[in-house]
């Protein structure tokens, strides 16, 4: 019984380390602009399938794939930004919302038009399914634990980012007060494509390693974007450790309810979710100044 637990428990935590990926991005993203973006998930699912095509033509690894989609994202969510999401920031969040979500909807049909509705999945040479054995009879999946390593290492680096440099500077005098930013020179537009640039570098991450671990589709997004959400909610807007913390407890949540049955995994996440909602707003491990 206890060696069950404790599987259910490493499972959902390495789940957790998925999910964190999912959300660091959409919690920077707000973090700094205070802008939901709500084709998060519709542009992991982009990054999953680039890979998937690049590996239909490229007779290479994945994981030089992925080394390559990063600048690519760099430098597509900062143009993203500049000529597009810029505009739509203000006081209102209803603009932005619409936008992203429009955006959403043509991501959603161009890799339907592209790749039909069907589910790929991308070639990891057996890695999805090599584990390491651990003391007690627990056992953990190689790749799982590589995406909980990353993870727990781009929490890491955007905490140190944000605490340590003056790009991270930057990022939090604009979010604390634009106008007052600006009058001491910065430039917000500027700073705010920065942001969307790295959150789309995790973005790109986090695809990559969503099609290795599973089969996706071009439907995926918003069940992804939904997992991004709760995990950033139940950790506390804008709090990078936060958001992995959130997201192993859903992941847990999840797979405990998954081990009583098959049909409540995904419904005891929505409930924890919830609960959190009600008994703390804020978030578990808000955000302090």
């Amino acid at each position: 019984m206890l060696e069950t637990l404790a599987q259910t428990v490493l499972q959902g935590l390495l789940l957790g380390g998925l999910y964190a990926l999912f959300a660091l991005g959409q919690s920077l993203m707000f973090g700094v602009m205070r802008l939901t973006n709500t084709a998060h998930g519709d542009f992991v699912v982009l990054a999953a399938f680039a890979a998937i095509a690049a590996l239909g033509v490229l007779a290479v690894s994945p994981w030089l794939v992925g080394l390559a989609l990063l600048p690519i994202a760099f430098l597509f969510g900062y143009g993203l930004q500049r000529g597009v999401l810029n505009g739509t920031l203000g006081k209102d969040p209803l603009p932005s919302l619409v936008v992203t979500f429009g955006l959403a909807i043509v991501v959603q049909n161009l890799l339907l038009e592209l790749f039909s509705a069907d589910p790929r999945s991308i070639d990891t040479g057996g890695l999805s399914t090599q584990a390491l054995a651990l003391p007690g009879g627990l056992s953990v999946g190689l790749l799982p634990l590589l995406t909980l390593a990353l993870a727990v290492a781009a929490t890491a680096g955007l905490q140190w980012l944000f605490a340590g440099t003056a790009l991270g500077r930057s990022f939090r005098a604009v979010s604390d007060d634009r106008e007052i930013a600006e009058l001491m020179g910065l430039d917000a537009r500027r700073v705010y494509a920065l942001a969307t640039a790295i959150a789309f570098v995790l973005v790109a991450v986090a695809g990559l390693l969503q099609g290795m671990r599973t089969t996706v589709s071009p439907s995926d997004g918003p069940l992804l974007l939904l997992f991004a959400f709760e995990a950033v909610i139940i950790g506390g807007m804008g709090s990078f450790w936060g958001t992995l913390l959130g997201a192993m407890l859903l992941g847990v949540t999840q797979q405990v309810g998954f081990r009583i049955d098959p049909g409540w995994g995904l419904w005891a996440g929505h409930v924890m979710f919830l609960l959190v909602l009600v008994v703390r707003p804020q978030g578990l491990f808000p955000k302090t100044r």
